[in-house]
């Protein structure tokens, strides 16, 4: 499975109360990733992919929501999973971040730890892949959403070669954004999938941005 990225951002809300968001996105030559990799709670995202194992997604989060450190609650998932060497599995949590990939993840494939941010993925043209997509959110405009940034993430990736399986031609992305504020209406934009395309970030970008015309035509509407 293709490439991911995992996002925690510190910010001050409206009324200067500091905040913490976070995301992930992902994209692959498969259709449905959204179904398999990307999670995200109020106190973490974290991405499973390669040979997926759904429920280290699924229990990384709920450790993260009880509190757990990600390096000590991924770390354990990983150490209970008898085919861990086959998986890729990262995240970041309220504080620290996590990478791990699995020796018998199938090349190239690899991980890079930033500040804040993970990113990982596995049968990819090459490193750079990685590269451009963590550049491509390390210099993103924190005026934007983190929705949009992730998807220039994705785009960057894929840009520079992403997935090199050329000859799957159905494929899928999809992203996902928490946040400890409150927010009523939670942005439509926040939790996006396209499940089959041969286009899939550029439809993930399309949907994005209908999903956040339509957030603020709502708002506008109905907050009158």
């Amino acid at each position: 499975m293709t490439f991911s990225i995992c996002v925690r951002e510190r910010y001050e809300d409206e009324l200067g109360e500091e905040q913490t968001r976070f995301g992930v996105a992902v994209t692959t030559r498969l259709p449905g990733v959204g179904t398999l990799c990307p999670f995200a709670s109020e106190h973490g995202a974290v991405a499973t992919q390669s040979l997926v194992n759904v429920e280290l997604g699924q229990k990384g989060i709920a450790y993260l929501d009880d509190g757990l450190a990600v390096d000590d609650a991924l770390q354990a998932l990983l150490n209970a999973d008898g085919g861990r060497e086959q998986r890729q599995l990262h995240g970041v949590g309220s504080e620290g971040e996590f990478a791990f990939s699995g020796e018998e993840c199938q090349g190239w494939f690899g991980h890079r730890v930033g500040e804040n941010y993970t990113v990982a993925g596995n049968l990819l043209v090459g490193e750079s892949v990685l590269d451009a997509a963590a550049e491509a959110y390390e210099s993103g405009n924190r005026d934007e959403p983190l929705a949009k940034r992730l998807v220039d993430a994705l785009d960057a990736g894929h840009e520079a070669g992403g997935d090199k399986r050329e000859d799957l031609e159905v494929q899928s992305a999809a992203l996902v954004v928490e946040t400890t504020e409150e927010l009523s209406p939670r942005p439509y934009y926040d939790d996006l999938r396209v499940d089959a395309t041969r286009t899939p970030v550029s439809d993930l970008r399309e949907t994005y941005e209908t999903a956040r015309e339509g957030y603020e035509a709502a708002v506008e509407k109905y907050q009158e």
